[in-house]
């Protein structure tokens, strides 16, 4: 018996110095050369391939994700981590690299605690962010994140977009219950009416089918899914054209910087220690011409002059460079048709401007929604009754997407330049509104960093904006011309934001307790 038990102990002994081994061995994995602390785009696939999701964590996948970007590979780990079985297709597992979704307002960084995926904006070289410094017409104010009721941890976080979605897929594959796998879906297969799964293309060009109870579509802005799931309004008001900025530091460290320039906004973050991202917005659907250098011209005589002094000539420099990119900017309200077996997310089913940087606050926190509405339901096979349970995420969700959209919409039009005396009038009285400080900046800083997403505050703010700027006019004698400015001001004021609340829906924004699915009883077993 003595011998047993001194077999019995070395074999402890060996398999706990074996784990510790294996352990450091992944951590070592897990670190690269420089910034980029995230596994390589093989070490994803193989680590899908050969640990994935598997016949015998289960059987066949209860759900199949649409796409692997931010809401993608947040919702895969966050579904994996519940015990779902999933089964996540993605058309392209190599880093993406986009100049657009590099920047998580402090309440989506809550939403990343929330769903245990703080980490994966660790080793990434991201960088804090506290607030945001608006620039117009040479004068500039600071607006800080109201974070004083937090840990010391929260605050937004600027990166490079891509490294922080290889971050999100590593972690969802590390699930024996999730499996990643590259491929490309070509459409949702439907019986009665019913979505029982995907018809796709795998990575050798072999056409699959796989099935499951529950399909999410969520292959982002650019969907070829989605008209079979909602009623799509896309609308395109603009363009970004990014540049890297580099061998430069912002005015105001650790801060979005949003200059008011004229025809419209440009922005400033940091996405690394040593690089800047400027976006310039250009209105329109057209932009001028990269390859025939009209776009380097129109930069440096239009822009360039607006660029606070401190970024100019990193400026220049990077439009000599050369590396300049341009990306459509969408609006789309969510209009979904509620469909057995089918649900979207992300930006495959709602957009804004992403001006405010709201879109990853809104994913994330559709997914803390779904995640706890799919709580109850251990059996996803009852198509109907789980259509019906599902109706309440689309009615959940609007209290903070709806708030982060119509600000976003609203913002863009304010911020704009504008040849109408009363658009000018209210452009300039949101930079003074903002500028006062305490509850006039602090509420709607709130309010655009998802920390208070709440539709009644955005509603007031933005009136109170404009009652602001007619007071302006008003004081300290109104004549004639000025009262009927201050009329077209308020006008104009609800000419910009009544359009985007209806296009939300105002009964789902600010009466949701009214809509019958707002709330449902977990299902009987």
């Amino acid at each position: 018996m003595v011998m047993i038990d001194q077999y019995i102990f070395g074999g402890f002994v060996a398999s706990l110095f074996g784990f510790v081994l294996l352990y450091n061995l992944r951590r070592k994995i897990r670190k690269t050369k420089g910034s980029k602390a995230v596994r390589t785009d093989e070490c994803i696939e193989r680590s899908a391939a050969g640990g994935g999701f598997r016949k015998d964590a289960g059987g066949d996948a209860e759900i199949i994700i649409v796409g692997a970007g931010v809401a993608g590979a947040a919702l895969a780990y966050t579904l994996g981590k519940e015990g779902r079985r999933v089964h996540v297709i993605e058309r392209d597992l190599t880093e993406p690299d986009r100049i657009v979704g590099e920047l998580l307002q402090p309440g989506g960084y809550l939403k990343l605690i929330e769903l245990g995926l703080e980490d994966c904006v660790k080793d990434i070289d991201a960088q804090r962010v506290f607030g945001y410094a608006l620039y117009k017409d040479g004068k500039n104010t600071k607006l800080s994140y109201p974070l004083e009721k937090f840990h010391s941890d929260v605050s937004g976080r600027s990166f490079h977009n891509g490294r922080f979605i290889q971050r999100m897929r590593e972690k969802a594959a590390t699930l024996p219950n999730v499996r990643l796998e590259q491929g490309t879906v070509t459409s949702l297969l439907e019986e009665n009416g019913t979505v029982k799964g995907v018809q796709y293309k795998n990575k050798n060009g072999e056409e699959i089918t796989a099935y499951a109870p529950l399909t999410v579509v969520c292959d982002g802005c650019f969907s070829n899914l989605r008209r079979s799931l909602c009623k799509p309004q896309v609308e395109n008001p603009s363009c970004f054209v990014g540049l890297v900025l580099e061998n430069c530091e912002l005015p105001y460290a650790n801060h979005g910087h949003v200059v008011l320039g004229d025809p419209s906004p440009i922005l400033f973050y940091p996405i690394s220690s040593t690089e800047i991202r400027c976006l310039v917005d250009v209105p329109g659907q057209k932009v001028p011409s990269i390859a025939n250098g009209k776009m380097a011209h129109y930069l440096k005589t239009v822009v360039a002059p607006q660029v606070p002094s401190e970024l100019y000539d990193a400026f220049i420099a990077a439009i000599e460079k050369g590396n300049i990119r341009t990306m459509p900017n969408r609006s789309m309200p969510a209009n979904p048709q509620p469909t057995p077996g089918a649900l979207l997310m992300g930006d495959a089913f709602n957009m804004r401007h992403p001006l405010t940087g709201g879109g990853m606050t809104v994913a994330l926190s559709d997914i803390v929604v779904l995640r706890d509405l799919l709580r109850p339901m251990h059996d996803l096979n009852d198509s109907s009754t789980l259509c019906k349970y599902l109706e309440s995420f689309y009615t959940l969700r609007k209290p903070v997407a709806s708030t982060i959209n119509t600000l976003a919409g609203a913002l863009y039009k304010v911020f704009c330049a504008s040849p109408d005396p009363a658009r000018k009038e209210m452009r300039q009285a949101c930079f003074d509104y903002l500028s006062l400080g305490g509850v006039c900046s602090n509420g709607p800083v709130a309010l655009l960093s998802g920390l208070n997403p709440r539709p009644l505050s955005l509603f007031l703010h933005f009136f109170a904006v404009a009652i602001y700027g007619v007071g302006r006019l008003l004081l300290p004698f109104p004549s004639p011309q000025r009262v009927w400015l201050g009329a077209r001001l308020l006008l104009g004021a609800s000419g910009i934001i009544f359009p985007i609340i209806k296009a939300e829906g105002v009964r789902q924004m600010f009466f949701p307790a009214t809509v019958p699915a707002y709330y449902r009883a977990p299902p009987v077993n």
